[in-house]
């Protein structure tokens, strides 16, 4: 049996939680020997489902993973574990764990004094007992090797993905908005930038018809707020949307914008490319390894940069047209499959004792 920690699907999905969703399902197809084990408090009931998990344990959150977790590994051997949601138990070694990024490291100001102290406590005590360390791009291998001295060896890398139900819009699909848009998807915390986006967007001029609409929400651990961004009727802040709402609102914008000052990896803009729509983006951390030369990058630091970017793609439709098809090929470059693959075969390696096979490569930008 290899035990995989569930408890993400108690939590609220964003993009650690949807990488961990959507490995597991993937490598629960593939894989018989796996037992899927949570906490009772699941809000995720259809992959729970078809996971088939088994509620464990009487307390929830960081004390179920600490204390109720481990004692369940005990009490049936010690089996290997694996942990894909950024946190896993302490004392447990027999196991691989995830860590996404260190932003609350490079951008503490986007995270409460509470959130910064548990991570930046746990991961050190973590990374000295695991096998090994999955992550989501070579960037945030690169970061947490430098930051905690961990051995860049150990260190997989298993990039993110877009579910199908990303896709380009059919005639039924297409949006009948009176106004067209540019869209940002994101929790509005300092380090997503978006008060710089807004700011860069109000300065345009000659496009009065056009709106920005912002998809996301505010979270406790989060310092920012959405608050900058209301009082102008042409800024619409649309709040949390189900996966339907959002593919709707990627398939009627005109374009999508990603001003993130820090990402270790960054699944909008890949999801925005699914659904056909074009990229402008900052050039910052993960961003440019993610999306290569399919997107428009500005400096986003540089408000009028991000504005002529914006400017560009709103005036050029042969612009459009380009970044359209480019970001449709790039998304090609990412799959859940592919990925829950990585996972497979390092759970066999680091775990299992087994030699790996020569397809274990861990992927880097320039793989096809």
């Amino acid at each position: 049996m290899i035990a995989i920690n569930a408890r993400f699907l108690t939590q609220e999905t964003r993009g650690v939680q949807r990488f961990a969703e959507q490995v597991c399902l993937e490598l629960a197809a593939m894989r018989k020997d796996l037992t899927f084990v949570a906490p009772d408090d699941i809000r995720m009931h259809a992959s729970a489902e078809r996971l088939q998990v088994r509620r464990i344990g009487r307390n929830h959150g960081h004390l179920w993973e600490q204390l109720d977790l481990p004692l369940w590994l005990a009490r049936h051997g010690y089996p290997p574990l694996v942990s894909l949601c950024n946190t896993a138990p302490l004392i447990y070694r027999n196991q691989i764990a995830t860590h996404h990024d260190i932003t609350y490291v490079r951008h503490p100001e986007s995270y409460s004094r509470a959130f910064r102290s548990v991570y930046k406590g746990i991961t050190p005590l973590l990374l000295k007992r695991i096998k090994a360390l999955i992550t989501v791009s070579d960037f945030s291998r690169k970061e947490i090797a430098r930051y905690y001295g961990y051995p860049s060896e150990k260190i997989c890398v298993v990039p993110n993905a877009v579910a199908a139900k990303f896709h380009p819009p059919s005639g039924a699909d297409r949006s009948g908005n009176a106004r067209p848009y540019v869209l940002a998807v994101s929790s509005p915390n300092a380090h997503k930038n978006f008060a710089r986006m807004v700011a860069a967007f109000l300065s345009l001029e000659g496009f009065d018809d056009v709106e920005l609409h912002i998809v996301g929400d505010s979270h406790s651990v989060f310092s920012g707020s959405t608050s900058s961004m209301d009082g102008n009727p042409r800024v619409r802040i649309l709040g949390r949307l189900n996966d339907d709402q959002l593919v709707r609102e990627y398939q009627g914008a005109t374009a999508f914008v990603f001003p993130s000052l820090y990402e270790g990896f960054g699944i909008p803009p890949l999801e925005a490319q699914a659904c056909g729509c074009p990229v402008i983006a900052a050039r910052a951390a993960s961003i440019p390894e993610v999306l290569g030369e399919s997107v428009l990058y500005f400096e986003p630091l540089n408000i009028e940069d991000i504005a002529r970017c914006m400017r560009h793609v709103l005036q050029d439709a042969r612009l459009r047209d380009d970044l359209h098809t480019l970001g449709l090929a790039n998304v090609e470059r990412y799959s859940w499959k592919r990925s829950a693959q990585t996972v497979s075969q390092l759970i066999d390696k680091a775990l299992m004792g087994k030699p790996s096979p020569p397809s274990f490569i861990a992927w880097s930008s320039d793989r096809p």
